[in-house]
């Protein structure tokens, strides 16, 4: 069956450094309250409903169960989980209305990074023989990433340091940023990436609403058409990867449409800043393209929600009539491992 499936709304928390005062479930009540709102539906007018989160960052098993209380799971609903990014939720609510077992989805994410150490938490995704056992943390293996891409002269630190002041600049317009404005570049992480290098961690969560066909027409006013989704990954070890080069995001972007026409906007996941220098020659952006207008994750990362919000930033540009055609772009594991791709389209003006 070939249906055309959109975003019709997104909303997303204003992230913090931390929300320790806030469970899981009361950070994302607000949010699921506000993407129903913008289209009138009640949670049982939802046909799926799909989540993303980590169990390693809540501490507990099956975590996302005690999020259901925020949907509602009674009466029974349709429902399924993803431990990933929204972004991977995203994909499967999308799989699941081209089938047409429904016309409407809700995809939800959420992240509190806060109560731990999260640099040392993320190393147990590493490669369990030679990589985790040495518990390199995720700014260090990006700062190698960095500086492979240093040596083969495709950056310097003045072009990373514009990177964050251009992204951080751009957030002063999104009332949703941790960070916004002039923010210091600081001093050396893990050399060569100083502090503005690297993206603020905190709290977070986000949902959108899919539908399908003319009832994404009577839902919004503008929908954001998703005319292709793909995700790839790489090898689990670094060793045999090129880090100056994402083939996966490449393959990603073309098994979703992306090189068939330009896009205008692209909101990437690039928690730092070499990252966005990655992509953008993997993606083929040129200078005519806006980049992470909405500041991007160097303005707030909330973990396993930002892929998500990529996606949704680039939609509601598209309801707003910002842009016509956008590229949103998640990614999950040590410099950039795995890779999504979405292409959205509004209709013509």
């Amino acid at each position: 069956m070939n249906r055309e499936i959109a975003v019709v709304a997104f909303a997303q928390t204003d992230h913090r450094r931390t929300s320790e005062e806030l469970s899981e479930v009361e950070m994302l009540m607000p949010v699921l309250h506000q993407v129903l709102a913008q289209t009138g539906l009640k949670t049982s007018d939802i046909g799926f409903t799909c989540s993303g989160s980590s169990d390693y960052l809540a501490g507990r098993a099956f975590s996302f169960t005690l999020a259901l209380d925020g949907v509602g799971a009674w009466p029974p609903i349709s429902e399924s989980h993803v431990e990933m990014d929204g972004a991977w939720a995203l994909y499967e609510a999308w799989t699941k209305l081209l089938t047409g077992d429904a016309d409407t989805a809700l995809v939800y994410s959420y992240g509190k990074s806060s109560p731990g150490p999260l640099r040392d938490v993320l190393t147990r995704q590493l490669d369990p023989y030679y990589l985790a056992p040495l518990w390199p943390d995720a700014v260090a293996l990006a700062a190698l990433q960095a500086r492979a891409l240093m040596d083969a002269g495709h950056t310097d630190e003045p072009a990373l340091a514009a990177v964050a002041a251009r992204s951080r600049g751009d957030a002063e317009a999104n009332p949703h940023a941790q960070l916004r404005g002039p923010v210091p570049h600081g001093e050396y992480v893990v050399h060569p990436l100083r502090t503005g290098d690297c993206p603020p961690l905190g709290d977070g969560a986000a949902a959108v609403l899919l539908a399908a066909g003319e009832r994404a027409r009577e839902l919004c006013e503008r929908p954001a058409w998703i005319r292709g989704v793909d995700h790839r990954i790489e090898a689990h070890s670094l060793g045999v990867r090129d880090l100056t080069d994402s083939p996966s995001a490449r393959l990603a972007a073309e098994r979703a449409g992306a090189f068939e026409r330009p896009v205008d906007t692209a909101e990437l996941h690039a928690p730092f800043t070499s990252q966005e220098v990655v992509l953008r020659r993997a993606l083929r952006l040129g200078d005519d393209v806006r980049v992470n207008p909405s500041g991007g994750a160097l303005a707030a990362n909330p973990v396993m929600a930002a892929g998500l919000i990529r996606v949704g930033e680039a939609a509601a540009r598209i309801h707003r009539g910002d842009c016509d055609r956008a590229l949103a772009h998640a990614t999950s594991g040590p410099c950039l491992q795995q890779n999504l791709v979405a292409v959205l389209e509004g209709d013509p003006r």
